[in-house]
C-alpha cells in the first residue's frame, strides 16, 4: 500500500529518484515507525509522514516524523553522533532493515531541529508579530559532548537579551533579521562569521505562510520579535492566547531568551 509520505527535493537529491520512488510506493518505509521529533508513535499508512535525512561525514540514516512535527528535510549531523545513534539503535533491535542505497531505516534520538511558530504578541497594548523557537531536543555547545542544554547561553552570547516578564519589546539585535517575501516567512538571517552577507541562522524548508494580520504588523513595525526557549518550555500552542500563557511561564521561569530583529522584504 502507498505510505502517505513526503520526500523533499533535498531529501531526494540525497537517496536518488529511485530509492525516493520506491519509498513513495511504500517498498522501503515503515507502516509504524516512532517520530524522530516528538518520539511517540506513527503511521505512514494513515497519516502524513515526513522523511527526515540525517547526514554525517560518511553515514546516512533516514528517519521519520509527523509531518505536523518536522517538514521532510536533510539534517548534517556529525559522524560521531551519527555512528553512537545506529550503534544504540542496533543494540536496541529498533533498527527496521537497510535500503539498497545501503541507508538505514531508524530514529536518531539526540539530533534537534528548530521548531519556529508565529504569532502576534501584545506589549503595552500594542500588537507585534513574534516568532518563537523552540527546538526538538537539547542544544549542546558545539566541540562538546556534555548533556547540558546551551541553547539560551548561546543565543545569549550572540545578542538576544534574558526576559524575565513580556512587559516591553526587546532590544533590536542588529545584524540579524527576518526575511519576508510576498507575504511568507522564509528565514531568520544572522551575521556570517567573515562579514561577508548574512547567512541562515534558521530557514524554512518551504516557505510559510502567515496571517494578514501578522503581515500587517511586520510591516507597521518593521521588525519582529523573536522569543527562544529551551525544549519543553513553550510545547505546540493551537491558539495565540495560549502560546501568550506559555510565554510568560517560561519567562518567569528564567527560560525566555528575545531580541527585536529587523524585517527585511514585505
Amino acid at each position: 500500500m502507498p505510505r502517505m509520505l513526503d520526500v523533499s527535493d533535498a531529501v531526494r537529491a540525497e537517496i536518488g529518484d529511485e530509492e525516493a520512488d520506491r519509498l513513495l510506493a511504500g517498498q522501503n518505509a515503515p507502516g509504524s515507525y516512532d517520530c524522530t521529533s516528538c518520539r511517540t508513535p506513527g503511521d505512514s499508512e494513515q497519516e502524513r509522514t515526513s522523511t527526515v535525512l540525517f547526514v554525517g561525514d560518511e553515514t546516512a540514516v533516514l528517519a521519520f516524523a509527523h509531518a505536523g512535527c518536522l517538514p521532510s528535510q536533510v539534517v548534517q549531523v556529525t559522524e560521531e553522533q551519527l555512528q553512537g545513534a545506529v550503534r544504540s539503535i542496533g543494540a536496541a533491535g529498533e533498527m527496521t532493515g537497510a535500503d539498497a542505497a545501503g541507508v538505514p531505516h531508524a530514529t536518531l534520538p539526540e539530533q534537534a531541529v528548530l521548531g519556529v511558530t508565529s504569532g502576534l504578541v501584545l506589549i503595552h497594548g500594542e500588537l507585534h508579530p513574534a516568532l518563537v523557537v523552540e527546538p526538538t531536543s537539547a542544544i549542546a555547545r558545539p566541540g562538546t559532548t556534555g548533556t547540558g542544554d546551551a541553547f539560551l547561553p548561546l543565543l545569549v552570547e550572540q545578542g538576544f537579551a534574558p526576559v524575565t516578564e513580556l512587559a516591553s519589546v526587546p532590544p533590536v539585535l542588529h545584524g540579524w533579521s527576518v526575511l519576508l517575501a510576498a507575504g511568507q516567512l522564509h528565514a531568520v538571517l544572522q551575521p556570517s562569521a567573515d562579514g561577508g552577507r548574512p547567512v541562515a541562522w534558521w530557514q524554512a524548508h518551504q516557505p510559510l505562510q502567515v496571517t494578514d494580520s501578522w503581515r500587517a504588523a511586520a510591516n507597521k513595525h518593521q521588525q519582529v520579535l523573536l522569543f527562544a526557549a529551551p525544549v519543553g518550555s513553550i510545547g505546540r500552542q493551537p491558539r495565540e492566547d495560549l502560546l501568550r500563557g506559555a510565554l510568560d511561564r517560561a519567562a518567569a521561569h528564567g527560560r525566555l531568551v528575545a531580541a527585536a530583529l529587523p524585517l527585511a522584504g514585505t
